[in-house]
């Protein structure tokens, strides 16, 4: 995927898949107009002096790959982000937690014999990077939104259910399967791992985002907040969780990517 910043005045599309993901977003929008597209509703306007289109991509790779064809094929956006949450993987990455992508796989995808397992046929490889200067800037943006978070104290209700949450860097699995299970979870990460994919965090739409940008050279980055261990515990207060925490992070670092395009 090309690392290339386009022109500022390239419209930068805003993903989710939940609603609750882009809390407040849409209300922080300079003239903003609705438009209906392929069954879906999409958010144009100005956010931080920049034009953005917000869209929601729905759950699974299907629909995540149609919302992305979408944006870039109707809309022309220019540059597309990805912001959620997502099941942590690594020993190291908490609850409370942020991840950005490095590269994006599906954990699903199993083609053997006629292909390596993980592998995307005719693609030649398993793992589809992230664009590097816009993944640079969006790691970077998360670690001034936490460090903001870490400085208001108690008055921040997620650092302060959180204590000592982190930013990590590395690659994230994909698949059309909510990981919910310990042993589900712990079989899962075994398999990957021992297939040389030492994932930090277990979603549903990324790699096929991924897939689709690589495919139009339209640079692609993604962020994750930790939700739950995609274990026995992942439906505990998950919408508790999205609305109160992930909202308000994906609120600050969206806003602070945008100041430094």
């Amino acid at each position: 995927m090309p690392n290339t910043v386009l022109p500022a005045v390239t419209p930068t599309a805003i993903l989710s898949a939940l609603p609750q993901e882009q809390y407040g977003l849409i209300e922080l929008l300079q003239h903003p107009r609705k438009l209906s597209h392929a069954g879906r509703e999409f958010w144009q306007g100005d956010l931080q002096g920049q034009p953005v289109v917000l869209a929601l991509s729905r759950i699974g790779k299907v629909a995540a790959a149609t919302t992305a064809t979408a944006l870039i094929e109707r809309f022309g956006v220019g540059r597309m982000v990805f912001t959620g949450v997502a099941g942590g993987g690594g020993t190291e990455v908490k609850v409370g937690d942020v991840v950005v992508a490095t590269d994006f796989m599906q954990h699903d995808l199993d083609v053997s014999p006629l292909f390596p397992r993980y592998e995307v046929p005719f693609y030649g490889k398993a793992r589809f990077d992230s664009d590097a200067t816009l993944t640079a800037l969006l790691f970077e943006a998360a670690c001034k939104a936490l460090e903001s978070e870490h400085a208001k104290g108690h008055a921040s209700l997620a650092t302060y259910r959180f204590p000592g949450t982190r930013v990590h860097r590395g690659p994230i699995a994909s698949g059309d399967r909510f990981v919910s299970g310990a042993n589900e979870s712990r079989a899962l990460l075994a398999a990957l791992a021992s297939a040389g994919h030492e994932v930090l965090a277990v979603e549903m739409e990324g790699a096929a985002v991924a897939q689709v940008c690589l495919d139009y050279g339209v640079p692609f980055a993604a962020v994750r907040t930790i939700s739950d261990r995609a274990d026995d515990s992942a439906h505990v207060d998950f919408q508790r969780f999205v609305n109160e925490v992930a909202s308000r992070y994906a609120h600050a670092i969206i806003q602070r990517l945008l100041i430094s395009l």
